[in-house]
């Protein structure tokens, strides 16, 4: 019994000394940021935009026909004494824990990322599942005002967008604040991010008729790649380029691409899966990159009337025909990071590290400038198709003119 007793009063003192939830917040007394912007905002200062949810329009009530976000911006010497700032603006505090894009203007790229980003790495309530971006040709504010169709929330639209585009299309790609870092501190990678365009009119597409037709006039589009020299931006690559990257770095999942027939006309070739391996030799102190790319993939369309796909010998043809086009993708894109940026992105000095860790540490101070630069890359592509279509050859082959 006393025991017992004894048990009780233990219990007693244990449950009086819990205060609950002591640092509860309750959803309508927060602004749930989903997208950041970062730009310039004269000497030494930034200017932050936040794109916060609307709740009330977003809900399957009929709301009170405002915009589905609010974009909040603010000037400050630093990025967390900017977001302060929009308290003064702000009814609420935000909460940056759903946070699922930030972008970056083109001249804050150009000038240097890495300080405005240390707030976003810092933060206890940031997570860093969300994707980077660098608006090109205008401001990250500018992006953030735009209107978006399908998908009400711009900054949901664009992590949705970017994440079925990786998936889909060889030019496009995800970097996270994580990748991003890490690519930052590494002596034999420098980072890249994903490019996004205002496509249109950005004054028309931050109106609500941007998005009350069937056609939206002004439209938010990710298109290649930026070239980091750490945490600076020093030029883009085009869509064939960031094709190659890619297939370099062993990012492809699926996508299409076409070639050029013999006798004219044009084929489509869907990637099913592409596996890439990259090997780094050192010889007589000169580095050399060897690289294997293995690709399956289908026919998908033909174009060309002279073409008899039930000949072994035109299917030879045409996996060395898209072999020739995977490789000329990669040795272009190596081609202009070389000779155009000297920065490489591509990881060629991290593969020479895993390799040899002790020529590394000689090559590595001048890796960029000498050596990357005047880098042997040797490429072999191999293309196997695997299917060429539920029709065996195609019409246009009997199309009377």
């Amino acid at each position: 019994m006393k025991k017992y007793a004894a048990c009780l009063l233990l219990l007693f003192i244990v449950t009086s000394l819990l205060t609950g939830c002591w640092n509860r917040r309750e959803l309508n007394e927060l602004a749930i940021a989903v997208g950041f912007g970062l730009d310039k905002s004269g000497d030494n200062s930034y200017q932050v935009s936040v794109q916060v949810v609307n709740p009330s329009e977003v809900t399957g009530g009929k709301g009170g026909g405002e915009a589905p976000a609010t974009l909040y911006t603010a000037k400050g010497h630093t990025v967390s004494e900017a977001i302060r700032r929009i308290s003064n603006t702000s009814p609420r505090k935000m909460y940056v824990a759903q946070l699922r894009m930030v972008l970056i203007g083109e001249a804050l790229a150009e000038d240097g990322v890495a300080e405005s980003l240390d707030f976003l790495l810092r933060d206890h309530e940031m997570r860093t599942d969300f994707y980077l971006a660098i608006v090109r040709g205008a401001t990250a504010e500018e992006a953030l005002k735009i209107m978006t169709p399908l998908q009400k929330i711009p900054a949901n639209k664009l992590f949705a967008s970017l994440e079925t585009s990786e998936q889909t299309w060889a030019p496009s790609l995800t970097e996270t604040l994580n990748e991003m870092v890490s690519d930052l501190l590494s002596k034999g990678k420098h980072p890249v991010l994903p490019v996004l365009r205002i496509i249109g009119d950005p004054e028309l597409g931050a109106k609500k008729q941007n998005v009350e037709g069937i056609n939206t006039p002004t439209q938010l589009k990710f298109s290649g790649i930026a070239v980091f020299n750490y945490d600076k931006v020093v030029g883009f690559l085009t869509e064939d380029e960031s094709k190659g990257y890619n297939f370099i770095r062993d990012n492809i999942k699926t996508t299409m691409d076409h070639a050029k027939c013999p006798s004219g006309g044009k084929i489509s070739f869907e990637v099913i899966t592409s596996k890439t391996k990259s090997r780094g030799k050192v010889i007589d102190g000169q580095p050399q990159i060897n690289i294997d790319v293995r690709v399956t993939g289908n026919i998908s369309d033909v174009e060309c009337k002279n073409l008899d796909l039930l000949d072994m010998q035109t299917v030879n043809m045409l996996e060395q025909l898209f072999s020739e086009r995977i490789k000329t993708l990669m040795e272009n894109s190596i081609h202009t990071v070389q000779t155009k940026y000297g920065s490489d992105i591509f990881g060629f000095g991290d593969t020479i590290h895993r390799s040899n860790p002790k020529a590394w540490k000689k090559l590595q101070e001048d890796w960029d400038q000498r050596y990357f630069r005047n880098l042997p890359v040797n490429i072999s592509v191999d293309v196997s198709i695997k299917r060429l279509g539920t029709t065996k050859d195609s019409f246009l082959k009997n199309l009377k003119e």
